[in-house]
């Protein structure tokens, strides 16, 4: 069952290995080198994995690396793709703990340890994660004080995940046992937009979770090619590719573990429903049909059973043309307050 925590001070001290990927993000690497290293409580290596950057990433990296013997470089000679880059950096490291960070991303002071802290105290936990903060421009400060901790049964947290068919972690904040890694493996190549999320659901499956509740653990920088992500369109192709970790879990990573295979439903149901979602509120601002279509048609394929659904009703679509959906201004007020709700309970508790 979950329990909450109280924090505990770090009393070892532990290495904890980062892997850099980068691809054109030379510029980011002075201030991401100066924020990693400045960790207090934890001895900190770097390993950056430029993927045959044009723009001298590689040039920068190897300055750095020839100023402090704790960064290390790795330079592909062809670009080979975000997830061997992740794949040849974690292959290669050898901490207690490991971390994963873009090159445009920070991790605050003090955020390894008190992540490490938890792990050291809690040995069943996989890894730990937190609040992740998104900024532009200039880094903000931000909060240090822990509140508490919370540790999940590996499957409680799944169920949590496969309810909300989502994935509960923004990714940067993660710091991974080395052991939990070895026991799952690497990144999967099949899965290049939802890599990150099949590896929490495949450590869960066989690690405890924790969070560390209060902090921000990471600063996620907010590109501009990240406005991709809120079009609709990217709603569809990212729950696809929701869709595929789940059932990879299912089908091929713990296919014979009954208590995992019976989220396979909720998972499911949670995904059709979303969608739907999607499909009203595109086609009460009106998006092309094709675009409410699809995401009506996602839905009904993942779950059929949304057919008999209020919320499929609404649709105004095909078969249900005639009827009516809510007063726009109540649905919006709806969304918003739900949104809300969701981001507080996130922030606070991360599920």
């Amino acid at each position: 069952m979950v329990s909450f925590k109280r924090p505990v001070a770090l009393a070892t001290r532990s290495r904890v290995s980062v892997v850099v990927p980068c691809y054109n993000y030379g510029h980011y690497l002075p201030q991401l080198t100066q924020y990693l290293l400045d960790q207090p409580g934890v001895d900190v290596d770097i390993l950056i994995v430029d993927d045959a950057s044009p723009d001298g990433s590689a040039d920068v990296a190897t300055r750095l690396a020839a100023g402090d013997s704790r960064i290390s470089v790795l330079k592909h000679a062809v670009n080979q793709g975000h997830i061997q880059t992740y794949n040849d950096g974690l292959s290669r490291v050898t901490g207690d703990y490991i971390v994963l960070l873009s090159a445009d991303d920070l991790l605050p002071r003090g955020a390894l340890a008190r992540a490490v802290a938890l792990m050291e105290r809690h040995h069943s936990v996989g890894f730990v994660y937190g609040y992740a903060r998104s900024f532009s421009g200039e880094p903000p400060e931000v909060e240090a004080r822990v509140r508490n901790w919370t540790v999940w049964p590996g499957l409680q947290w799944l169920r949590a995940s496969a309810r909300q068919g989502r994935c509960l972690i923004s990714s940067p904040e993660v710091v991974m046992r080395a052991d939990a890694l070895h026991d799952v493996g690497l990144y999967d190549p099949r899965l290049p937009h939802s890599g990150d999320f099949d590896m929490w659901l495949r450590t869960a499956a066989r690690w405890d979770v924790g969070r560390v509740n209060g902090p921000v653990q990471a600063l996620r920088r907010v590109q501009e090619v990240d406005r991709h992500l809120t079009a609709r369109a990217g709603m569809l192709a990212d729950l696809a590719e929701r869709r595929r970790a789940f059932e990879l879990l299912f089908t091929e990573h713990e296919p014979d573990r009954l208590e995992i295979g019976r989220l396979r439903t909720p998972a499911r149901r949670a995904l059709a429903r979303e969608s739907l979602r999607h499909a009203l509120n595109a086609h009460r601002e009106q998006e092309p049909r094709d675009l409410v279509l699809g995401h009506i048609d996602f839905a009904l394929e993942t779950d059929p059973s949304v057919e008999s659904t209020l919320l499929f009703q609404w649709c105004e679509i095909g078969p249900l043309a005639d009827r009516r959906l809510p007063a726009a201004s109540a649905r919006r007020l709806a969304a918003q307050a739900r949104h809300h709700l969701l981001w507080r309970r996130d922030r606070r508790y991360g599920t």
